[in-house]
């Protein structure tokens, strides 16, 4: 990476170089320069700031499940969703060029990353230590150079550390994805009716009996398909509850635009936060389910 970055060509993500983020950001925009951040409120204020055009931002993983404070986080960002991007992940076992496997006695990476690879560090015996990251932990690795030390991490960062890998894809299930949002600070809506799209948006119903139910009853009645719907607690209260989802769908389309207006008939705050091209991942990965 470049030490000078061009606003209008960058592209923020929170972790160190070499975080799946940051290989997700180069996957899904090769040209663009990535802005590595310490923090996710970090990454957002660099795009709403101007200091990067976009944010690539994960919002759940295959096995992990939803990204914490990702939910909360948004809707407070005044960032528009205008893009999904989703990356396999696959792991790789780094160490101190020249080490060999069987002396690896200690891997550190995430816990989410040791978790995925429970299956490998088990059957070699190694004992795994939390990190704050997978980056970070390859970096420690590549300056303290105990080759009984080893990092889980992507193949990016052990290019970007100078580690080799001594085992690859070690992850325990195949697939393992994380599916990433790309934030911008003017929202880019796609032309209703060209092609698959969804539409993010978060919500609170009124405090009346099945408001919930009768304000998803126009989803179901009028043909849309929701792929996600989540909750969690708003104002630190178990009173408050906001409604993350996912839809299949343009607002400007009748069956979505008539759902919509019914949710906010039960609801006391509907926001949209992004309408965006499905990727094409969604539609392989539903074949296979199917």
């Amino acid at each position: 990476m470049t030490d000078i970055l061009d606003p209008a060509n960058a592209i923020a993500f929170q972790g160190e170089p070499g975080a799946y983020s940051h290989l997700a950001c180069r996957s899904a925009f090769p040209a663009m320069q990535p802005l590595p951040c310490a923090a996710f409120e970090d990454a957002f204020d660099a795009v709403l700031e101007g200091r990067a055009k976009l944010g690539m931002i994960p919002i759940e993983n295959s096995l992990a499940g939803r990204v914490a404070d990702i939910h909360t986080l948004m809707p407070k960002a005044k960032l528009h969703i205008i893009g999904e991007h989703f990356e396999r992940v696959n792991h790789h076992l780094l160490a101190v060029p020249g080490t060999r496997l069987e002396q690896i006695k200690t891997v550190r990476s995430h816990v989410h990353a040791l978790g995925q690879c429970r299956n490998f560090t088990r059957a070699h015996g190694i004992q795994p230590v939390v990190a704050a990251d997978t980056a970070g932990s390859a970096a420690e690795v590549a300056v303290r150079g105990d080759r009984s030390v080893g990092a889980i991490a992507s193949e990016l960062a052990g290019e970007i550390y100078g580690l080799e890998s001594l085992a690859a894809n070690i992850e325990d299930a195949e697939h393992n994805t994380t599916r990433f949002l790309v934030m911008s600070r003017d929202a880019v809506h796609p032309i209703p009716h060209n092609g698959p799209c969804i539409t993010t948006f978060v919500f609170r119903v009124r405090n009346v009996p099945a408001a919930l139910y009768k304000a998803m009853g126009g989803f179901a009645t009028n043909g849309v398909n929701m792929t996600k719907l989540e909750s969690y607690q708003v104002g630190g209260t178990f009173t408050a509850t906001q409604f993350y989802a996912d839809v299949e769908g343009h607002p400007e389309e009748t069956n979505l635009r008539l759902a919509l207006e019914e949710l906010e008939f039960f609801s006391r705050e509907v926001r949209i936060l992004g309408v965006y091209p499905a990727h094409p991942f969604r539609f392989g990965t539903r074949q296979a389910a199917d």
